[in-house]
């Protein structure tokens, strides 16, 4: 059998990039996958993709109210969701004394706040199943220092995750963090930031950048019975970097 047969499980920023290779690795394993994103065209043209047990929904993540119609929507469509990625962020890379104060608070909102309404959006009906798994995608940058702003919000989604664990254990529901390190996205692999990334990867211990579906690999465990004593803990997939 599939691993997450029948699950229902929502991936938030799923549209392209890492999200994307969530949600098709979710739906070839056998699960009904809920996709959200601000992108509706490629989001919806990828649900189109994926078939009927995939269903698109135009998401603003930073939003407790968007948060409520999505649930709603999700459940009306496929039943209650046994499995919510929080995998929707943004990065910036700027110096604490150019970045300003709309640009901080914007990479907070969707990095940080976006996981504490979404895990406060499902846990209601996972605590009536007693059971679900909550999968919030940190960074490696959620374990060492990065660029400001970015690397505040992943030390939030680690600590958050930890907290959120505890509260929620009573009740069967896991709640863990992937902190993954350099991944090969399109917003990465192109122009300058391409050469930049490649010349990086030889300082990797692996000696090479990581495929999207490397890290769909550990959300995919995370999502399944297969990690069930697995709770309030970091799983990093970053080829050695902080292991250096």
């Amino acid at each position: 059998m599939a691993r997450v047969q029948d699950k229902i499980i929502l991936v938030t920023g799923s549209a392209q990039g890492m999200g994307e290779a969530h949600a098709r690795c979710l739906i070839q394993e056998g699960a009904k996958v809920v996709l959200t994103d601000l992108n509706e065209e490629k989001g919806q043209a990828l649900a189109t993709e994926l078939g009927e047990n995939a269903l698109f929904i135009k998401h603003d993540v930073t939003s407790e109210s968007d948060w409520q119609r999505v649930i709603a929507a999700s459940e009306e469509h496929f039943g209650a969701i046994n499995v919510l990625v929080n995998n929707a962020g943004i990065t910036m890379s700027k110096s604490i004394l150019d970045m300003s104060l709309g640009e901080y608070r914007r990479i907070i909102e969707i990095n940080q706040v976006s996981i504490f309404l979404g895990m406060k959006a499902v846990i209601p009906a996972m605590k009536v199943a007693q059971s679900g798994s909550i999968i919030n995608i940190s960074s490696i940058n959620g374990l060492v220092g990065g660029a400001i702003g970015y690397t505040d919000s992943k030390f939030a989604v680690r600590g958050m995750t930890k907290a959120a664990a505890l509260e929620c254990s009573p009740f069967g529901i896991r709640v863990n963090s992937i902190h993954p390190g350099v991944i090969a996205t399109p917003m990465i692999m192109q122009g300058d930031t391409k050469d930049a990334v490649e010349a990086f990867a030889k300082h990797i211990p692996l000696r090479r950048i990581a495929q999207p579906e490397e890290v769909s690999s550990m959300v995919l465990y995370l999502a399944s019975d297969d990690s069930s004593y697995s709770t309030g803990a970091e799983f990093v997939v970053d080829g050695g970097v902080t292991a250096q």
